[in-house]
């Protein structure tokens, strides 16, 4: 017989907080703005506090290629800004508690674009954990249950490892890199060219291209208007009121448990895609937190 406890109520947030997404209506990107988007440059950009030297032709070069795919790529923009205002108001605190700067909120879009998502490689999630690394920083990962896709799990490792690679490379920029690069890929080549700055460094394509990636999310999510992007708050994806139900024994029919819990299959695995079977078997009584929608499902 399951254990059940319930231990509260969380009602989705839905606001980001420092973006100009909410002060404006949607519209259609017309000619006119998408000029204005392709004509717009930022005079100055810096990730986690780190300033980008767009004074160096190759780093506004390579800037400036990434603004231009990412402010074109219309309907990716559009889906990941709607989920941001569902996804940013979880991620966002977990940064803060770790003492991760919030900038690498945008590095999640990189990934993933705010998806549970898999890639050729087998890294899932919204944060992109291959198996291995995901049960380094604590993650559970068998054919019942993936925390990868628990996406506080996800995040709170993704800190763990960055502040890992903080300490290690030195700033935060290299540590974004390494994210992509990998630790011990991007230290190589710090040593093998005698240099300390990601901006100064030659990576591979994929590396190379990685931070500016980033920083043209960030440009075109915080200024999405002077890219041709424009929305209302009602048509942002908005998070669902939840209860977390706590579990500490086997459920050996996932399907009867959502009935139970007054909710459906579809639903539950929806909201806890962390669930990887129609079972959960547990038999040493670890806890999982459950979450169950209260409304709007």
């Amino acid at each position: 017989m399951n254990t059940l406890k319930k231990i509260g109520s969380i009602v989705g947030l839905v606001v980001i907080s420092g973006t100009l997404i909410h002060s404006v209506s949607y519209t259609k990107p017309t000619t006119k703005t998408k000029e204005v988007g392709s004509r717009y440059y930022p005079s100055s950009m810096d990730f986690a506090g780190e300033k980008t030297p767009l004074h160096l032709a190759d780093v506004k070069e390579r800037f400036d290629r990434e603004l231009i795919v990412n402010a074109n790529l219309h309907g990716s923009m559009i889906i990941i800004t709607k989920r941001a205002n569902r996804e940013f108001p979880i991620i966002e605190p977990i940064l803060k508690k770790y003492g991760v700067p919030d900038d690498f909120k945008y590095l999640a879009v990189a990934e993933s674009a705010l998806a549970n998502a898999t890639s050729s490689a087998g890294a899932k999630g919204f944060w992109q954990f291959m198996p291995a690394t995901a049960k380094e920083y604590g993650m559970e990962v068998t054919d019942e249950v993936d925390e990868r896709y628990h996406l506080i799990k996800s995040t709170e490792a993704a800190c763990q490892y960055l502040l890992n690679a903080k300490q290690k490379m030195g700033s935060w920029t290299l540590a974004a890199a390494s994210y992509n690069g990998g630790l011990a890929g991007v230290n190589r080549q710090i040593t093998s060219q005698g240099e300390t700055n990601y901006y100064d460094l030659l990576l591979t394509e994929e590396t190379y291209r990685y931070v500016f990636r980033i920083l043209a999310l960030k440009e075109i999510m915080q200024n999405p208007v002077m890219y041709g992007f424009t929305y209302t708050k009602e048509e942002l994806y908005n998070g669902i009121p939840i209860m977390n139900v706590e579990v500490d024994s086997s459920i050996p029919d996932l399907a009867v448990f959502a009935k139970q819990q007054g909710i459906n299959y579809k639903i539950l695995k929806i909201h806890n895609p962390w669930l990887r079977d129609k079972k959960l078997t547990n038999t040493s009584g670890k806890k999982y937190v459950i979450e169950i929608p209260t409304s709007g499902y």
